[in-house]
């Protein structure tokens, strides 16, 4: 009896613990279950499900999720990965912010930087040098050909007069004035001084005169064909100088107190939005425009490389309220729904999520209340890409859970 008493009493032992080895292998199974209950886009990683489906933004199969460590939250990139994100760090500290109203605005041609060109003299265009718009044409460079009966005879009348200085001029002053004078027309008639000098060689008639342009920019018009007569005073080029352009923006009453003539502003040109330029106010208009209540704001901006043209749309920048703060660049904050936040490194390649508060915001920097201090360095370029690395690392927004929590003081 003995003998059987410890068989059940093994019996009975070897079956708990069967059953309890059952219930950790099926609590595992579940635990692995649970990690592997989310799926996420690849190309969207903000997109999170908890079935597997179809991303509803680009239409992707979503991938599954496994979730790590709730203690790993902190990003850490090799060498490789660093440069490939292409990522650029800044260092938190103390700079003028201020609020900024932003307002729509036309870069257009800079008038007073318009020639026209027209004809001097009555004639028939021979040749023309420049035959289509939009062209770059340089100073001194041939536009058009002309035959004028006026200008050979002002030919005729520089030739007798040089003549008559190199005979008589020793004996009579009068004959030097009359030479003078001579060469005075040609060249208020359009000639250059070479044109001239080679008439002097020459002691022939040109019966056909080379206009050259009077200044470097783009053919914006022409009004003439070959084989045509045209009259004195003919309007036959319009040449436009892009050096410089104008900024053009329409102002609310409001806010012409924010500007004078000589401030500089800031500006975000249409497809340059990541290269900021600057243009100095030059006009203020005094009465409204039309029947309208917004007055005209005119600025001066380089474009000596001609990277701009006009027509271009901006957006003009009006900071005021401006203070001392902490600032990092508008492009290192991140904001989600679960707050704002920033990537502070810790170490070489190492980032870690930061709650922040923000406050005033400038055309390219905002302000930072809390969760900063200065001399931290943040993420600018790739915040992005660090922001989407933590969600598929976790799974979730990386500060889910943190609202109003977090906050460096």
């Amino acid at each position: 009896m003995r003998v059987l008493f410890y068989i059940y009493i093994f019996l009975l032992f070897a079956c708990k613990q069967e059953q309890t080895g059952n219930e950790h292998a099926e609590h595992n199974h579940v635990q692995k279950d649970t990690a592997a209950a989310k799926y996420t886009c690849p190309m969207h990683p903000q997109v999170i499900k908890d079935a597997p489906g179809t991303c509803p933004v680009c239409g992707m199969e979503l991938v599954p999720v496994t979730h790590s460590n709730a203690t790993e939250s902190h990003i850490m990139l090799s060498n490789s990965q660093f440069k490939l994100a292409n990522i650029t760090t800044q260092k938190v500290s103390m700079r003028a912010v201020g609020e900024t109203a932003i307002i729509n605005a036309r870069l257009s041609l800079d008038e007073e930087r318009t020639n026209v060109i027209s004809s001097r003299t009555a004639g028939r265009i021979e040749k023309l040098f420049v035959k289509e718009t939009g062209r770059t044409v340089k100073q001194g460079e041939p536009l058009y050909e002309i035959y004028s009966e006026n200008l050979l005879t002002l030919q005729r009348e520089y030739l007798l007069a040089k003549e008559q200085f190199e005979a008589l001029g020793k004996q009579e002053t009068r004959y030097g004035s009359f030479f003078k004078a001579a060469e005075r027309k040609l060249l208020l008639y359009g000639l250059t001084s070479e044109q001239i000098a080679r008439l002097t060689n020459v002691k022939s008639l040109q019966p056909r005169i080379t206009f050259l342009a009077p200044a470097s920019g783009i053919v914006t018009e022409i009004n003439v064909s070959e084989g045509q007569y045209i009259a004195e005073g003919s309007i036959l080029y319009r040449i436009e100088n892009i050096d410089n352009l104008w900024v053009e923006a329409d102002l609310y009453p409001h806010e012409t107190a924010l500007v004078k003539t000589g401030d500089k502003i800031r500006l975000r040109i249409s497809g340059f939005e990541a290269e900021p330029a600057e243009a100095t106010i030059t006009f203020l208009s005094p009465e409204y425009k039309g029947n309208t209540q917004v007055t005209v704001v005119r600025a001066a901006l380089k474009n000596a490389d001609h990277k701009y043209t006009p027509g271009m749309q901006a957006q003009v920048m009006l900071s005021h309220s401006s203070r001392q703060s902490l600032a990092i660049p508008i492009d290192a904050v991140i904001r989600t729904g679960k707050g704002t936040h920033v990537y502070v490194q810790h170490g070489n390649n190492t980032f870690k999520p930061q709650m922040v508060k923000t406050g005033l915001e400038d055309f390219d920097q905002v302000e930072i209340t809390e969760g900063l201090h200065e001399g931290d360095t943040v993420a600018v370029s790739g915040a992005y890409l660090l922001y989407s690395e933590m969600i598929l690392k976790n799974g979730t927004d990386p500060m889910a859970g943190h609202s109003g929590h977090g906050v460096q003081k």
